[in-house]
């Protein structure tokens, strides 16, 4: 009787098992029990990975099995000629030659500021007043003399002419006319340094000293003039482009400052190379007045020191290396439709420029190159071509 309610009890659970396995997981869920739905999730993880191995197995006797796919899957792009520009990068500063502190040439008190900040002036107009400590007093009693030795020198040649009078008297009226000159011609010259004047036209940056200081010559500075007509940028070049960077080559300008960009020209190569540093100077002309652009401001230079017309550009990333150290590349050859075999191809690479590689030779004009996948094949390997793009 014992083993008979045993059996019962197990039947009973058994039904009970495979009663739960028929219901669906909504259905466990409704039931709100706890042990019955983590139950339920066990049963569907073991089942879950058995799956996914078994899908594992299927996809690898596949790949065995079937010759198409162990065709491996490229792109490639055509070699196209292009022209190539080079670009050395550089960084320089705005000058202006026509930068200028002005200094006294006399000394004494300031006594007179005629300009002021901002100020456009012209060549030659008086900027300031000096005080000449009586010298213009000075001078006119000169020119008074002057005029006494000149008229006494006329006199004297007339009577000489009409041989009259000795000849020593109209030596001696001679000399002292032509002295006097001579005198008052250095002391016009003196009091003439007592007038600031302006060197070349432009405008007053900056009023340095105030009217009433006391000067003197080349140790006092009393206004700073800028000519901004003819600025340009003045960098230093390594020397090895002594012979690549030369007197009008392209040069793109960046102002970072002022987010600008403007096209200009080398206007002047040094043929000096600095021995500390081994550069030479290099002067490059801003087109235009572009009254945001100030002496020293920083701009970043692009000079063009290598032109190919005829380049073929490929993305350095595709280049591998062999043992002696050798470039290359991988060609399709052979193309039917969308297949083709793999040939390497031994490149001699040029000049670079951002994620390009000029090649000078190992590759023809319109040959096919292998892109993405290039990494992953082999020589004389059939592939299959996805994409054919575009090299640039």
């Amino acid at each position: 009787m014992k083993y008979i309610y045993t059996l019962l009890l197990v039947s009973v659970f058994l039904s009970s098992c495979s009663a739960n396995k028929k219901k669906s997981v909504e259905d466990i869920i409704a039931t709100n029990d706890l042990e019955l739905i983590r139950q339920k999730k066990t049963e569907l993880d073991a089942s879950a990975q058995k799956i996914s191995t078994q899908l594992k197995q299927l996809e690898k006797s596949i790949k065995n099995l079937d010759p198409q796919e162990k065709v491996p899957l490229i792109t490639t792009f055509t070699a196209k000629e292009t022209v190539f520009n080079h670009f050395v990068e550089l960084q320089g500063n705005v000058n202006t030659k026509q930068n200028l502190v002005i200094y006294p040439e006399f000394s004494g008190v300031l006594s007179h500021v005629y300009v002021k900040e901002g100020q456009k002036v012209s060549k030659g107009q008086i900027l300031a007043k000096i005080d000449d400590g009586g010298l213009s007093q000075q001078l006119s009693q000169l020119k008074i003399q002057s005029d006494l030795a000149k008229t006494t020198f006329e006199r004297q040649e007339r009577l000489w002419n009409q041989k009259i009078g000795s000849e020593i008297q109209f030596l001696q009226a001679k000399a002292s006319y032509e002295a006097q000159l001579e005198a008052t011609k250095q002391l016009q010259q003196q009091v003439g340094k007592t007038l600031v004047r302006a060197p070349f036209s432009g405008s007053i940056d900056d009023v340095i000293t105030d009217q009433g200081s006391v000067v003197g010559p080349g140790q006092t500075p009393l206004f700073r003039i800028v000519n901004l007509n003819d600025m340009y940028i003045e960098t230093d070049v390594p020397e090895r482009y002594v012979s690549d960077i030369t007197t009008g080559k392209d040069v793109k300008v960046n102002f970072p400052v002022l987010g600008k960009d403007v096209d200009a020209k080398v206007r002047q190569a040094g043929n000096f190379i600095n021995p500390a540093n081994r550069t030479f100077k290099v002067e490059i002309a801003i087109p235009g007045k572009d009254l945001a652009i100030k002496p020293n401001l920083t701009a970043k230079l692009k000079i063009n020191d290598y032109t190919n017309n005829k380049a073929i550009l490929i993305p350095q990333s595709i280049i591998s290396e062999n043992a002696e150290g050798q470039q290359y590349v991988y060609t399709i050859t052979d193309k039917v439709e969308n297949k083709a075999k793999v040939k390497r191809e031994i490149i001699v690479t040029g000049k670079t420029q951002g994620d390009f590689i000029e090649v000078l030779s190992g590759i023809d004009n319109g040959e096919e190159i292998i892109d993405e996948g290039a990494r992953s094949v082999k020589n004389g390997q059939q592939v299959k071509i996805l994409v054919i793009k575009d090299a640039n």
